[in-house]
């Protein structure tokens, strides 16, 4: 927690005045009581009205001065908090993009959306309760009995053995508290992945009819949940009333003994009145405080969880070589081998095979066999774990991440379109393309008549997740966001399945009819697809079953044949 108070770093003239102003505030609510013990001892027993009307006079200008500090403080402490989780926010966005795909699968979706929002929202909410209150309390609290001190010593004692009670309790259940809520921090982690998985998976689970099963099992993980937050706040919630029971033993404490001193003369009734007025500033504050405490503590166990997100490094090291020079060989795997984060059996192994530039290489197999792992490798979505894969002569990792993708086009299995205009979607492939090349993209990827078919053509708005688009339609226009930057390389991972297959060859005619075709690798379950590919990589069980073209694998890959056949061959057919 403590490392992202650097963000704050911008914003230290309000984290500086804003708790100055509270302690202004609290210097003239310091005033008050001996304002009143003057106007008792002096204006009401002298019955001196002069004296009255000056001490409510002064009372008046304490109150609007105090109030003018107390807004102020609020204004700074409320800029330096936002600013501070504006800040924070960034750059946890900002290292969560740099994160592999392996480091998001470690950490996981739901835990990265828990700390961007709920997390950092306790951690904003503690650096302004912080600003507005963590000086005034103790300030107040200590400031009350110094001034007791200056009343009578013998009283003041009270305030001195109050106080060390109560900073105990607030300690205690402080340290007790901290671990706990980072528990329940991660209980909503664990909630907010069933509630997405339950919310993308609604018909799956209704065409099964397990409704009631996932009921059942968010059911159980919230009640845990609950039952956590009501043992903890319960704990917490002793604060308070130790606290009241505390200073109201204190405070009848107080006013036994000095009605004591009132009696022997040795007190007047302002003073007692006065050293009762700081008990109760002292009660007010240390219930302030003790709300503090819970707050912080929530924002220091929330903060912990922002911090190791922040902290945590790509596992995969960025190159450095921005330049590409222009092989013959494009493509080259040399005995690649690659697992995924926590598996103990090989995704992949001894995958060899090379590219051409400009071929068009078709990836079929069963589900399963390693088809999206394989080409999540070009990118370098992921690392290999063993062998090597070269583009243009060099490793992919010794090049520089952001250069080599943006040679690369990716079409990902499923179809992701972002709310905004349909030309905002397709500049995410060239975020300088001209309506023009925006046109050209659509019209190779047999999309261009979905744009004129819509109202205001290009301006046309995309739903949240493309909702108001079939599937075939999102998946030609996330075809045309990858063709608008004219990739030297284009993968389509399985992302023609919803498209007829008239429109599946037009496709595939289209790109291989641009000029300087790109090196093409298409992964798909159908073998039309691939027919046409110059090179056929079949994969079974994450190994090579065969390479070769279609006519090839006909007669030397059964794997291929089998696949082949049971596509285009009618039933009972010899």
């Amino acid at each position: 927690m403590r490392k992202l108070l650097v963000y704050l770093k911008d914003y230290r003239k309000e984290a500086i005045l804003g708790p100055l102003f509270k302690l202004l505030e609290a210097s003239f609510e310091l005033m008050v009581p001996l304002v009143i013990a003057a106007m008792i001892d002096k204006g009401i027993a002298g019955h001196d009205s002069s004296q009255i009307i000056k001490m409510c006079l002064l009372l008046l200008l304490l109150t609007v001065v105090g109030f003018i500090s107390a807004v102020t403080a609020q204004l700074f402490a409320a800029k330096a908090a936002a600013g501070f989780a504006k800040k924070v926010k960034r750059a946890l966005f900002d290292n969560i993009q740099k994160l592999s795909f392996s480091d998001m699968d470690r950490v996981g979706t739901s835990a990265m959306i828990t700390r961007m929002t709920s997390d950092m929202n306790q951690v904003q909410q503690g650096v302004n309760m912080t600003i507005r209150l963590l000086l005034r309390s103790p300030f107040v609290v200590f400031g009350a009995m110094v001034m007791a001190f200056t009343i009578d010593v013998r009283q003041a004692l009270i305030f001195l053995v109050t106080i060390i009670l109560l900073f105990a309790v607030v300690g205690a259940i402080m340290v007790w508290s901290i671990p706990r809520y980072g528990k329940i921090q991660g209980g909503l982690d664990t909630l907010l992945r069933l509630t997405r998985e339950n919310h993308t998976g609604v018909r799956v689970i209704r065409a099964f009819g397990l409704e009631e099963q996932e009921k059942s099992n968010f059911h159980r993980h919230n009640d845990e949940l609950m039952n956590l937050q009501k043992f903890v706040g319960g704990v917490s919630a002793l604060m308070n009333p130790v606290t009241f029971a505390i200073l109201n033993l204190s405070v009848a404490f107080l006013i036994y003994r000095g009605a004591i001193y009132v009696n022997a003369g040795e007190l007047t009734q302002g003073q007692v009145v006065a050293l009762y007025n700081y008990m109760s500033q002292i009660l007010v504050e240390l219930i302030k405080f003790a709300n503090l405490v819970l707050t912080v503590t929530k924002a220091i166990a929330s903060g912990n969880r922002v911090q190791e997100l922040l902290e945590l490094k790509s596992s995969m090291k960025d190159g450095e070589i921005t330049e590409f020079a222009d092989t013959p060989e494009h493509i080259v795997f040399s005995n690649v081998s690659m697992k995924y984060e926590g598996n103990s059996e090989e995704s992949l192994e001894g995958i060899d095979f090379a590219v051409k530039r400009g071929e068009k290489i078709g990836v079929i197999g069963g589900t399963g066999s390693g088809k999206s792992s394989l080409i999540n490798l070009i990118p370098r979505f992921y690392d290999v774990n063993g062998g090597s894969i070269s583009i243009d002569g060099h490793d992919v990792r010794e090049y520089n991440l952001e250069a080599l993708r943006e040679r690369i086009g990716i079409v990902p299995q499923k179809a992701v379109l972002f709310h905004g205009s349909i030309r905002d979607n397709i500049r995410w492939g060239k975020d300088d393309a001209t309506d023009e090349e925006i046109y050209e993209a659509l019209e190779i990827a047999q999309a261009k008549e979905v744009v004129e078919g819509k109202e205001n053509g290009l301006d046309y708005m995309v739903a949240q997740g493309g909702k108001n688009f079939s599937g075939g339609q999102k998946q030609r226009l996330t075809i045309a966001r990858a063709l608008v930057r004219k990739p030297e390389i284009l993968i389509l991972d399985d992302s023609a399945s919803a498209l007829d297959y008239l429109t599946d060859r037009n496709l595939r005619d289209a790109i291989a009819g641009m000029t300087n075709p790109p090196t093409t690798f298409i992964v798909s379950q159908r073998s039309s697809a691939v027919l046409s590919c110059d090179k056929i990589i079949v994969l079974d069980n994450g190994q090579i079953a065969g390479i070769g073209t279609h006519d090839e694998l006909l007669k030397s890959c059964g794997l291929y044949k089998e696949i082949y056949d049971s596509q285009f061959k009618k039933e009972g057919a010899v």
